[in-house]
Formats: C-alpha cells, structure tokens, sequence
C-alpha cells in the first residue's frame, strides 16, 4: 500500500467521518482516477512539441501517454481529422496514489509564485481541475534537456458528490487550498459605492 493511500485509510476517513457526519466508511469519498492532458495544438505550429509531452507525462506519471487526436478538422488552425493535437495519461490504483502524493508533496512547492490552489477548480460533482504553466515543476523533468516549456491540465476525480466534501478530501490528503475568506473591505466598499449613487432627499424650505 503506498504512503498517501495508507495516511487516507488511517488519518483522512476517520477526521470526515466525523467532520461530516457520514453514517459509515462507505460514505466517506475517494480519489478515483488522475488525468493529465497536454494540448500541443498544429504540429508544424510547434515542432518537436508533441514527442517532448508525450515523454515528459510518461517520465513523471510511470504509465506511457498515449496521443490525443483531432476529431474534427478545423481549416483555420490547419488541423485534420485525426491529427495529433495532444496527449493524455489516466491514472488509477497505486500509481495515482503515487503521483498524487508526489504532486503535493515535491511539484506543488516548487510552483512559482505559488499562493494557494483556488477552489474555482471544482466542476460542481466533486472534481477538481487545475492547469500549470511549466512542467519543470516536477523532479523527473529536467530543464536542460526539454526543447520547450509547455503546461498541463490536472483533474483529480473523486466519488465525493458535492465540491464542499471534494474540497475536504483534498485538502485532509494535503492539497493547499487558498484560504478563500471573506472579504468584508470590498464589501464595504461596495455599500459606499452603492449609498453615494442613492439619489439625496433634499430639504424643504
């Protein structure tokens, strides 16, 4: 059993279950499949750009990419029907919980600028998505031998049936949420904004 897959079944089932009051451990929701996706878009548009994804998702997930292709032409962006335009990798079992941990743990830190993940990323069914600008991030990757940067899209799927209990099981495995809290300055702000464009009742005479 991998690390972060043990740490669920021993620290992050019991804390929900009393978090959120589930009934029994069958409630409580799971990660169920990561998917990673490049778009390299029109082959001549970015030469080379397609074999360097393809290696960089199989060298930092473990599983070999397989091609996306186009499943309509699109004249103006010079793309066939069935031309490669990207890649994918789904993972599940061990080797999701493998990348998972090491995506929080190792690549997450090392993103520039980094502030919190928002939670805008939910889908509305318990899903997040999250898109990265540079695959340098990861350990496996090394910047002296990539002939481009390109980013990635990341969409952890869970059972969780809402975003509020997708959110906690992320952020109980260790996902580092940004702490999205009220803000009560452009609240007020909008309440100045709003009683200045109130007509004034002058006084009569």
């Amino acid at each position: 059993m991998t690390r972060l897959k043990q740490y669920y079944h021993e620290q992050v089932v019991p804390t929900l279950m009393q978090k959120i009051q589930y009934k029994n451990v069958h409630q409580v929701p799971t990660i169920k499949r990561i998917i990673l996706n490049v778009g390299t878009g029109e082959p001549s548009a970015n030469p080379g750009l397609h074999e360097d994804a393809l290696k960089t998702l199989s060298l930092i997930t473990g599983q070999k990419a397989v091609p996306t292709k186009a499943k309509k032409a699109i004249s103006n962006f010079k793309i066939r029907l069935g031309q490669p335009i990207g890649c994918r990798v789904s993972l599940t079992g061990d080797r999701m919980w493998e990348f998972l941990d090491r995506f929080i743990n190792l690549a997450v830190p090392r993103i520039r600028d980094f502030r919190g993940l928002s939670r805008r990323g939910m889908d509305g069914r318990g899903n997040f998505t999250l898109g990265l600008k540079e695959q340098i991030i990861f350990h496996e990757v090394d910047p002296d031998k990539i002939k481009k940067l390109h980013g990635m899209n990341i969409t952890v799927c869970t059972s969780a049936p809402t975003d509020n209990e997708g959110i906690e099981l992320l952020g109980a495995l260790g996902m580092p949420f940004r702490k999205e809290k009220e803000n009560l300055d452009k609240k007020k702000k909008r309440k100045k904004v709003q009683s200045s464009n109130q007509e004034i009742p002058q006084e009569k005479e």
